[in-house]
């Protein structure tokens, strides 16, 4: 798989950069989860942390959180596996992904970045992202298009 990191997606509509691997509840954590993970367990370097906090405070301010939009977007029980996919046209936030992905490569996190044309049931969108409820026996999943490989396999 070629590694790729920021930039417009090669023609899908929506672009997902996502752990390789389920976590512990079979759910695929987005790689901002990812960090924050690593960050939650005293894992980062202090340069790391910074760029964590100058990021998230930068997507904070310039992505919408669809759980402010509405607080059961993410609801477990209405909404299972409900996960966020930036609009290719966003590509300000799809470049700034860059400095997460390399905080995972350092730590021997695998990551993959997904794009689909149709990653789910879309139950959230805005100008710049949709979160979907995946559609697992529809045709037309999402491909994984390139990643890190931690040589765990």
């Amino acid at each position: 798989m070629g590694d790729r990191r920021g930039g417009s997606p090669a023609g899908s509509a929506y672009v997902r950069f996502q752990g390789a691997r389920p976590n512990r509840h079979g759910r695929y954590p987005g790689v901002f989860g990812l960090v924050n993970g690593l960050w939650m367990e005293g894992q980062l370097s202090a340069e790391e942390v910074r760029f964590r906090r100058s990021g998230n405070d930068w997507f904070s301010e310039n992505l919408t959180n669809p759980s402010e939009v509405d607080p059961r977007v993410y609801d477990r029980d209405l909404h299972p596996g409900a996960a966020s996919w930036f609009k290719s046209s966003a590509v300000s936030m799809i470049e700034r992904v860059g400095g997460y992905l390399a905080i995972l490569d350092a730590h021997g996190i695998e990551w993959e970045r997904r794009e689909s044309d149709s990653p789910g049931t879309i139950i959230y969108d805005d100008a710049q992202q949709v979160v979907v409820q995946p559609n697992r026996s529809r045709p037309g999943q999402p491909t994984a298009v390139g990643g890190y490989s931690a040589g765990l396999l």
